[in-house]
């Protein structure tokens, strides 16, 4: 059976160490905005191609935050209900993303 080799790095799919080159190169930003009635709305952007399942991710996020969330996929960024600006980039760093 041939096996499916990455355009990035030349080895094996199943490895995934495309997936982990794919987030390590991208460079996110954290930022908190006030939503209605003044709550505040932690935005997660800088997300450059479909290279990252978001709704993954933000369901990862999510649940390490103990927290809601929604995926916007117009502007490709990750909205988390009130405000993780202290916590969130340990989290997405230890995901393998770098944060800005």
């Amino acid at each position: 059976m041939p096996k499916d080799f990455s355009d990035v790095t030349g080895l094996p799919d199943d490895l995934g160490i495309g997936d982990d080159l794919a987030r390590a190169e991208q460079h996110l930003t954290v930022r908190v905005e006030s939503r209605r009635y003044g709550k505040p709305m932690t935005i997660v952007g800088g997300f450059d191609d479909g290279t990252v399942d978001l709704k993954d991710l933000a369901s990862t996020l999510k649940r390490r935050l103990a927290t809601g969330g929604t995926v916007e996929k117009d502007s490709r960024t990750i909205e988390l209900q009130g405000d993780h600006a202290d916590r969130l980039p340990d989290v997405l760093r230890d995901e393998g993303f770098q944060v800005a």
